[in-house]
């Protein structure tokens, strides 16, 4: 195990700290209520609604969440490198320079991040949301299912449509705290399947 404090694995040790600190992370924000998945699918919409039709679509991103994929390419990228760094010192007693295996790891990462992210891109049913105008969804009643929602921390939620399709959005109150099972009202589209929502102002409908 000596490859592990070699300076030349240090990038890849970093990248595996990363992950265990993000998965830390996540359950102390879960357990307070909040997402950092959420946030971060959330933080930049601008930037990601044209991720399918660049290079970032292969990736999956946007369809996928990105805290998951994220995760994915770090610990891809670390394993790959700590097993390049042992294979180098096992055959050759050397290990090789940064500069040439933290691109080779990165590269070799990317093509398991595609195909992770193609089958989690199926599993997560909220993608049924890109068939339907989002904007037209203002005005319907959904539940939210999964987390609590506060202001700038949205909770995911789920509604049906007319035609009897189920839809998954994140919802956010203007004030106070939705949580799981509370029916509420989408009043604004904040971004993508980000809305500012109300408490169901006649619950008896759903």
């Amino acid at each position: 195990m000596e490859f592990l404090v070699v300076p030349q694995s240090l990038p890849f040790v970093a990248a595996a700290l990363l992950v265990l600190f993000i998965g830390l992370t996540e359950a102390v924000a879960v357990m307070a209520g909040m997402s950092v998945s959420g946030w971060l699918d959330n933080w930049s919409p601008d930037g990601l609604d044209g991720a399918a039709d660049s290079w970032l679509g292969w990736l999956h991103v946007g369809k996928a969440p990105l805290l998951v994929l994220l995760v994915i390419l770090l610990t891809a990228f670390a394993l790959i490198g700590l097993v390049l760094n042992a294979m180098s010192f096992s055959l050759f007693g050397i290990y090789p320079f940064p500069l040439l295996s933290v691109p080779l790891s990165l590269v070799a990462a990317l093509p398991v991040v595609h195909v992770s992210g193609a089958v989690i891109a199926r599993l997560i049913p909220r993608d049924e949301t890109s068939a339907v105008a989002l904007e037209t969804l203002v005005g319907q009643l959904a539940v939210v299912i999964n987390g609590t929602a506060r202001a700038n921390y949205p909770a995911e939620a789920k509604l049906k449509t007319e035609q009897g399709q189920t839809l998954y959005v994140r919802v956010e109150p203007e004030h106070g705290e939705f949580k799981a099972g509370d029916s509420v009202l989408l009043i604004k589209q904040i971004s993508g399947t980000r809305f500012l929502a109300m408490a169901n102002p006649q619950p008896d409908i759903l």
